[in-house]
């Protein structure tokens, strides 16, 4: 399997969850799948590469999974933004409205620098509410915000309109 690789072969769609009308990507049976991994880290890197991140910044939970292994693969960072009381230490907070209410995400406050250059990564891009909400955290700390990574994009969301970064996806949904 070479670069021709299709990785939507590899994500399981599961209907009704985690409520009735959504059907969730998977992307277990992607990470499960030696060769579909790598090839995803290996294309990911191809793709975030070029903003020259000295720092990825990805969004829990499965943020996670892609970026510790592209952080090895770059040869930079990598720090964790989770939902509030989830890290250790000084926090900063992000307060950002949803449909209906509101949410908070942290970042440990010496996790990036003023200035420092970072690529912010989820595994996927819906609605793009978390994506900006993190940008805008990342922003406050005084971080330059190169670009954004995900795995797939639910295009007929338009999270993409949400963001003022350039961001790379490898796999795209239109329904």
């Amino acid at each position: 399997m070479g670069a021709d690789m299709d990785l939507k072969h590899h994500i399981r769609g599961i209907p009704d969850f985690p409520k009735p009308g959504i059907l969730f990507y998977d992307i277990s049976t992607l990470i499960s799948h030696p060769e579909a991994w790598r090839h995803t880290i290996e294309r990911m890197a191809e793709r975030i590469r070029p903003f020259a991140p000295e720092r990825l910044v990805a969004i829990e939970s499965r943020g996670f999974l892609t970026a510790a292994p592209l952080a090895y693969m770059l040869g930079c960072g990598f720090v964790m933004v989770r939902k509030k009381g989830k890290l250790p230490g000084h926090v900063v907070p992000h307060s950002y409205a949803l449909e209906y209410g509101t949410d908070t995400i942290e970042i440990q406050a010496d996790g990036v620098g003023e200035g420092q250059r970072v690529v912010v990564l989820d595994d996927l891009l819906a609605t793009g509410g978390t994506l900006s909400a993190t940008v805008s955290l990342l922003r406050k700390l005084g971080a330059d915000v190169a670009g954004a990574g995900c795995i797939i994009e639910l295009t007929f969301l338009e999270g993409r309109s949400k963001l003022d970064v350039p961001i790379e996806t490898l796999v795209a949904y239109d329904s």
